[in-house]
């Protein structure tokens, strides 16, 4: 698959590569900083994987927030693998310098016992995005009314466009098998519903830009006349993006719209041309999420954070995509 137009991936090994610049790798994949040893300990910051840029992002800003605490900062890449992501936190505790650990888990019940095991040694386990069971302070973010925004934004779009006597096709690219995705993935649907519009919906389960161009191809091949798409996150959506203008598709088409929720530098570039096809996006800036997860942590780990950091999403438009650039 040619990639060429984007720089995603690109964008990734680097960002990835800044990460984890000076970090040794153990056996379980979970990572330290082999050039920094925190005077204090060290914190921990567990995605479910780094097939994702936000959350790439989000670490090589946290790094240097993190050591300037005074902290070593601890990452991993379970790779979507809940066995991976269980058995680096056990790494992690078996240190026996680490004060807290946040993570965003492959499956929260799996990850439970694990927390328990933290806590008993009295280190704060943290929720990226919600908690679990045991989980405090968390960051918290309301997936389900993000989605809801951008189905009903995207409802209104598709009525002002094509009124209400034809049924049109939409294509959502979701995900169903994390706690974040299905959120997302059930509130877009809500808002559709509730727009009023007259809409036929084809689910398709992704979660990565490669999939998102895979699952793009096979709609066109099932439905070539679907002009509504939406994606629960910008990865999936990027390859969305991609697929349809490498098809053909005109780039500021008036008949498409493209909506989706995150942004990367690369979305925010074409989301600020006010006549590209996508037309709707909804942004938790990398930024403000680094700097809260750090906040968190840091906060959890000398007891001096108990409170919940809760986030919502803002409407990028032409105007204001670029303050919303990761830098």
């Amino acid at each position: 698959m040619n990639l060429k137009r984007l720089s995603t991936g690109l964008a990734l090994a680097a960002a990835s590569a800044l990460v984890l610049a000076g970090c040794s790798t153990d056996a379980t994949g979970a990572t330290d900083s082999a050039n920094i040893t925190g005077d204090k300990g060290a914190l921990a910051m567990s995605f479910a994987g780094l097939d994702i840029q936000i959350w790439v992002d989000q670490l090589a800003i946290m790094k240097p927030l993190i050591e300037d605490a005074g902290y070593t900062f601890l990452t991993d890449d379970p790779a979507w693998d809940i066995q991976t992501q269980v058995s680096d936190w056990e790494t992690w505790l078996q240190r026996g310098d680490v004060k807290a650990i946040m993570g965003y888990p492959v499956q929260a019940d799996s990850m439970v016992a694990v927390s328990e095991k933290a806590l008993a040694a009295g280190v704060p386990v943290l929720g990226y995005a919600g908690g679990w069971e045991g989980t405090t302070p968390n960051l918290v973010l309301d997936n389900y009314a993000d989605g809801v925004d951008l189905g009903t934004a995207a409802g209104e779009w598709v009525i002002e466009k094509y009124g209400t006597d034809a049924t049109v096709s939409v294509a959502l690219l979701g995900y169903w098998d994390t706690d974040l995705g299905r959120d997302r993935s059930e509130g877009i649907k809500e808002g559709l519903q509730k727009s009023g519009a007259n809409i036929k919906i084809k689910e398709t389960s992704v979660v990565s830009l490669d999939d998102g161009y895979a699952a793009t191809q096979s709609q066109l091949t099932a439905v070539p006349d679907t002009k509504i798409w939406l994606a629960m996150a910008s990865d999936p959506a990027l390859g969305m993006y991609q697929a349809l203008v490498d098809s053909g598709v005109n780039a500021t088409d008036p008949d498409f719209l493209i909506g989706s929720l995150d942004a990367t530098n690369d979305i925010l570039d074409i989301v600020k041309d006010g006549e590209s096809i996508w037309r709707l996006n909804y942004i938790l800036p990398a930024q403000a999420l680094a700097e809260a997860n750090a906040s968190l942590l840091i906060g959890a780990a000398e007891g001096t954070v108990t409170d919940d950091i809760t986030m919502a999403s803002t409407r990028v438009t032409p105007k204001n995509a670029d303050g919303f650039r990761t830098k």
